[in-house]
């Protein structure tokens, strides 16, 4: 199994180029706090550690409803703002 996985990531090649730290809250760093949160970098290596096509958001806000983390576990977040003001500058940004 764990050649397989270093196989497709070799194929997919989609390791960061590089990273910052988030300054100010935005509906992009609330989403990156919460694929970080459930231990994922962001959508791109959710989307290929799971294997799915779209991630579940909340339709009213784009926010991310629901994440499975990596031992299968469930996080299931709210329809408004998670991310508080104390919590930006640990949301990191990769460039890819």
């Amino acid at each position: 199994k764990k050649s397989e996985v270093s196989g497709v990531m070799a194929k997919a090649d989609i390791k960061p180029k590089s990273m910052h730290r988030a300054k100010i809250w935005s509906d992009d760093v609330e989403n990156l706090y919460r694929f970080q949160q459930a231990g994922y970098r962001d959508e791109v290596e959710y989307k290929h550690v799971k294997q799915v096509d779209v991630v579940e958001c909340w339709p009213e806000t784009g926010f991310i409803k629901k994440l499975q983390r990596r031992d299968n576990t469930f996080y299931y977040y709210n329809k408004q703002r998670e991310c508080e003001d104390k919590d930006v500058p640990k949301v990191k940004i990769y460039v890819y």
